[in-house]
């Protein structure tokens, strides 16, 4: 089996040694590159073929924030998991709207970092639970109110595909599992995002994780914008 090529990411040498040396503990994993600065981590990518990319978000040169930015436009690898000392914040909430398919504390359990790299290279990705309430926080403040409870005026059809965006499907997968257009899907969405008072597709993923609509522990998982 070919190991998953990683790129850890960090101004800080003594942890970029500590997240290699864990991940090339690992048989299926690989540390294929490391960088300083996102500048360098950017050019890395463009040179060297890489799945994962452990992403830190305050850097010289270049934030974690604008590399990642870079990294989404130039294609769908590496795909970025950050890491950061700080639960969430405005740089947090730009990371995941710039392409980031993770999110994790630097201080998460060693087993999580390795469980979310696997996660993520299997076209998933993740949200550390434990910041979830947080990250709902700051991306539906502009909004006001987070509502307790599923809205009344949500209509079955509607409830139905914001379960399956919060398991993770794409539109496409979501009109096979209902047998509808994948237009229908997109105006579905469309219609929860206003409903709802969602930013965008994040925010509907964590928001149904929050109120109970779908089940399972551990990290959450959000669809692939792809």
């Amino acid at each position: 089996m070919t190991p998953i090529r990683v790129a850890v990411v960090d101004d800080q040498p003594l942890l970029v040694q500590a997240f290699a040396a864990l991940i090339d503990n690992e048989e299926d994993l690989s540390v294929v590159a490391t960088a300083g600065d996102g500048q360098t981590a950017v050019e890395l990518a463009a040179e060297t073929s890489i799945d994962v990319m452990l992403m830190d978000i305050r850097m010289p040169v270049l934030d974690g924030v604008e590399a990642t930015r870079r990294l989404t436009a130039a294609g769908p690898l590496p795909r970025v998991l950050v890491l950061t000392t700080f639960n969430v914040d405005d740089l947090v909430i730009g990371a995941v709207a710039a392409g980031a398919r993770g999110f994790l504390l630097k201080d998460s359990e060693p087993k999580t970092v390795l469980k979310a790299i696997r996660s993520l290279h299997r076209g998933q990705a993740v949200i550390d639970p434990q910041s979830a309430p947080h990250l709902l926080e700051k991306i539906t403040r502009e909004a006001g109110t987070t509502p307790s409870r599923v809205p009344a005026g949500l209509t079955g059809r509607e409830t139905e595909v914001w379960r399956l965006v919060a398991r993770g499907l794409s539109n496409s997968e979501i009109a096979a599992e209902l047998y509808i257009a994948e237009t229908t899907v997109k105006t579905h969405v469309s219609s929860l995002l206003t409903k709802l008072a969602a930013r965008d597709r994040i925010a509907l993923v964590i928001l149904a994780h929050s109120l109970g609509l779908v089940s399972g522990h551990g990290s959450i998982e959000l669809p692939d914008p792809r």
